[in-house]
């Protein structure tokens, strides 16, 4: 049986009457098909409901996706955003403590921008609001183009940490990343290890040193896996991961997972 990958959803609103849907975007779901060889589970943002442990003990593996919405500052004790920041609070009910309980017991997490950042939150970390209001950082935000190739293609260059997860994947000190955020890490969180930056001094690939595997990117490598080798490796190592804890020891039940996300 194939393992289950839960990719993590956002509040959206569609259709003509704006209704509220639980998302994800299509690309996350393809990545698993294709690359990691699980079953994509999307994992809704219901807030306060949603059962943590349930999921942590079901799940084989978790995607944090990105999203247009910002990590409430509230969650890192951060000014207010500025008005008309988009914010997900049902989101941030269910990533943040899910987090917390899958590094807990140890079920492989691939943390992508927006999931990179609730990452970080997550485990005791802050983040910058706006990377481009910063004295010397680059504009890291979306280009405002309607071609994909202008708004998904590379950025800028990062510097990889020698002997880190990434430079042990991808076998090169610098690589190209596409770049589509406005958040940062600014204060990096105790467990997490920095493993690649921006010119301009940004974080832009980290590790949790805690038991298990759980890594994050602030760029988007499921937009080019199919062209990009560095990309589609990311998904590979997540899967390797996957089935290695697989065919390990027994996971923890949903009973004694409970209070990891308190």
């Amino acid at each position: 049986m194939k393992p289950l990958i839960g990719i993590s959803c956002c509040v959206k609103q569609f259709g003509a009457f704006g209704m509220a849907n639980h998302a994800a975007s299509n690309t996350y779901v393809r990545a698993t098909d294709h690359v990691v060889g699980g079953v994509p589970v999307l994992v809704p943002a219901n807030g306060v409901m949603a059962d943590i442990a349930t999921l942590v003990a079901r799940l084989d593996g978790l995607i944090l996706t990105g999203s247009r919405s910002n990590v409430e500052p509230a969650w890192y004790d951060g000014p207010v955003h500025a008005e008309g920041t988009p914010e997900d609070h049902e989101r941030d009910c269910v990533t943040l403590p899910l987090i917390r309980a899958a590094v807990a017991a140890g079920v492989p997490v691939l943390a992508i921008c927006r999931g990179m950042q609730e990452l970080n939150v997550a485990l005791g970390g802050s983040l910058h609001q706006r990377l481009q209001d910063l004295d010397g950082r680059i504009d890291h935000s979306t280009p405002m183009s309607p071609l994909p190739r202008v708004r998904t293609g590379k950025s800028h260059a990062v510097r990889v940490a020698a002997g880190s997860w990434l430079h042990r994947l991808c076998g090169r000190e610098e690589i190209a990343v596409n770049s589509l955020h406005n958040q940062g890490v600014d204060r990096l969180a105790r467990d997490l290890v920095a493993d690649a930056v921006a010119p301009d001094g940004t974080v832009e690939a980290v590790h949790a040193t805690t038991a298990g595997y759980a890594v994050g990117v602030q760029w988007h490598p499921e937009y080019d896996w199919e062209r990009d080798e560095v990309s589609r490796q990311i998904f590979v190592a997540f899967g390797e991961a996957v089935r290695a804890r697989l065919s390990g020891p027994a996971r923890l039940s949903a009973s004694q997972l409970a209070t990891a996300a308190d």
